[in-house]
């Protein structure tokens, strides 16, 4: 009995070598999650740049399906614009006005800000009317007097979202087949 005894002891210097034996294995499995979490917020970020160039790749070429007809297409509604300009950057930097437009169509009357996204939401519906109030400021900043109007364009669009636009005020440009047709808002086009 004695030697089982002696057996099942332990002795204080064993119990701090298996406490020592723990503890550096929780270092090292801490140091591997933490590795582990760097290599994957790596992935992540680098999946999320690939998606982000991928979404704008679809928004350029949604916006070069619509560039070169959409003036020809506004003819329609009573409206002659000679310039689509897409890309259109104002960066005030005196007046603190910055922002960017998918498509401007102009004439010396008037400007359509053109909002083309690949899926529209009402967020960016929301996002270009307070482009348009920039616009005006802007424009009112320097003289212009031309009236200011909106458009909305997407190829994935749900029914609530394309009558938000046109509700808004703003036209609406949708797809159907290889073509794409314009709404007009309902009532009068609300201008800026």
């Amino acid at each position: 009995m004695g030697a089982v005894q002696t057996a099942n002891t332990a002795t204080f210097e064993t119990v701090w070598a298996t406490l020592d034996r723990i503890t550096q294995r929780q270092e090292e499995t801490n140091r591997q999650m933490k590795e582990t979490e760097r290599i994957l917020k790596e992935q992540g970020e680098s999946i999320n740049n690939r998606i982000g160039a991928l979404t704008n790749l679809f928004g350029d070429v949604t916006e070069a399906m619509i560039a070169p007809k959409i003036c020809e297409k506004f003819e329609e509604f009573g409206f002659n614009f000679p310039r689509a300009n897409p890309n259109v950057r104002v960066n005030d930097r005196v007046n603190n006005i910055s922002f960017e437009i998918d498509i401007m169509l102009e004439n010396g009357d008037k400007a359509m800000l053109v909002e083309v996204k690949t899926k529209l939401t009402i967020e960016r519906i929301n996002k270009n009317i307070e482009r348009l109030e920039k616009m005006r400021n802007y424009a009112n900043l320097h003289g212009d007097k031309r009236i200011f109007l909106g458009a909305a364009a997407g190829i994935v669009v749900t029914d609530e979202v394309k009558n938000y636009a046109l509700n808004q005020g703003l036209y609406f440009i949708e797809y159907a087949g290889e073509n794409f047709y314009i709404t007009p808002p309902n009532g009068k086009p609300k201008e800026w």
